[in-house]
């Protein structure tokens, strides 16, 4: 990039993660090492959940989680439209019909309303549903989590924006996003442009012992080493009653989905530095926020729910292009030629010829009035409360905004 340039994501990667994972690579393990189960526990701990499950990346955790809720080709499923394609496509991997939930138009959130009418548009029991916590800002996973449990739904959170973020329950108590409180799965990211990275990577945390044996055999070919699992029992024992030595068994189809032992050597180092991270994020934040608030309806942040305390991944103004007599594109090109990168966070997963062609035309007007005026500026721990004011005044200029 040149210099001076400021993309709207970046990873930071500092000398002592670069010794981690140099310290890794000079040792006796590359692939499923000690560190992989160290920094499953350290994650586990980070979220306050009972289990994490490391993995190849957050598109495979999402995979991982459908297969581990055993669903089937053709069972419905319900997934957020505003996402990215991930949090559809994981069931769909399994073989499931994808059932969208439409968007509130100013938080890009999948809510109790639009969730219950996806429910009630699949017309058949719902087998699991996808909900996410687009840029970081957590859904109302208390209401939602309600009428996944009145219809018997497996409710999974796609956290890949939202590692830190924290929400409110019932009763007031401030809940860590990935405690799965509220829901049977959570899923993550650690991909580079995330709050914490390993290069790759996806985390599934979850509380129910078995679903998480699942998981790891899932992860792993669907393969198992543990004598006291094994189903053929004159192929895994000797006459003296011992396993052979050799012996596995693939029980499920799995996958390859594992993660290396230098990317948890990495995801170690940069999960110790979380509360760093999002201080930075939230230093960036304040200074958006302080100038972009009170600019009226045609340009706008998306404001966090009540009793929210996110850590965002990304940072969306809400513009009306039109009243600026600019089409978005535009507005792109000359914020880039100014040095200023950004992003559109995302295309409505309904609108893709993928979708479309399978299931026809959806109607989801709060998703789509959502990605019409959605811009993610430069956003990751980095920059300097300079660098923001250099975002704010540039787009402010672009825009023909006084002041």
């Amino acid at each position: 990039m040149p210099a001076g340039f400021l993309p709207y994501g970046r990873h930071w990667i500092e000398e002592d993660d670069i010794q981690a994972v140099a310290d890794c690579l000079r040792g006796d393990w590359l692939t499923t090492g000690p560190l992989v189960e160290e920094f499953e526990q350290a994650f586990a701990r980070a979220v306050g959940a009972k289990h994490a499950v490391v993995c190849a990346n957050g598109t495979a955790a999402l995979h991982l989680a459908a297969l581990a809720d055993g669903v089937t080709p053709g069972d419905a499923c319900v997934a957020p439209t505003m996402s990215f394609l991930a949090s559809a496509n994981g069931m769909r991997y399994a073989g499931a019909e994808i059932i969208f939930a439409d968007a509130d138009p100013d938080s890009g959130l999948v809510t109790p309303a639009s969730f219950l009418a996806a429910v009630e548009r699949a017309g058949r029991p719902v087998k699991m549903a996808v909900i996410v916590h687009l840029n970081g800002h957590p859904a109302d996973l208390v209401e939602i989590a309600r009428i996944a449990e009145q219809h018997g739904i497996t409710l999974v959170e796609d956290a890949c924006h939202a590692l830190g973020g924290r929400y409110s329950a019932e009763d007031g108590q401030i809940v860590p996003i990935g405690s799965c409180s509220h829901s049977v799965m959570t899923v993550f990211s650690l991909h580079p442009v995330k709050t914490v990275t390993m290069g790759e990577g996806g985390v599934v945390t979850v509380n129910n012992g078995a679903l998480y044996e699942r998981l790891k055999m899932l992860r792993s070919h669907g393969m198992v080493r543990e004598p006291g699992r094994f189903v053929n029992h004159d192929m895994a024992f000797g006459s003296d009653g011992a396993a052979a030595p050799w012996y596995y068994e693939m029980q499920y189809l799995g996958f390859n989905y594992r993660a290396t032992d230098f990317a948890c050597a990495l995801g170690l180092s940069q999960l110790a530095k979380l509360e760093k991270f999002a201080e930075r994020r939230a230093t960036v934040s304040r200074v958006y926020d302080r100038h972009f608030s009170d600019l009226g309806e045609t340009v706008r942040p998306v404001r966090p729910s009540a009793g929210a305390e996110p850590v965002l991944h990304l940072y969306p103004l809400l513009i009306d292009f039109a009243a600026f007599g600019k089409e978005r594109a535009q507005v792109m090109a000359e914020l880039r030629s100014r040095g200023i990168g950004t992003q559109v966070h995302y295309i409505p997963i309904h609108r893709q010829p993928y979708y479309v062609g399978r299931d026809g035309p959806a109607d989801m007007p709060g998703a789509d009035v959502y990605y019409q005026r959605a811009l993610s500026l430069p956003y990751y721990p980095l920059m300097e409360e300079a660098d923001a004011e250099r975002v704010v005044r540039e787009v402010k200029q672009v825009l023909g905004i006084n002041g």
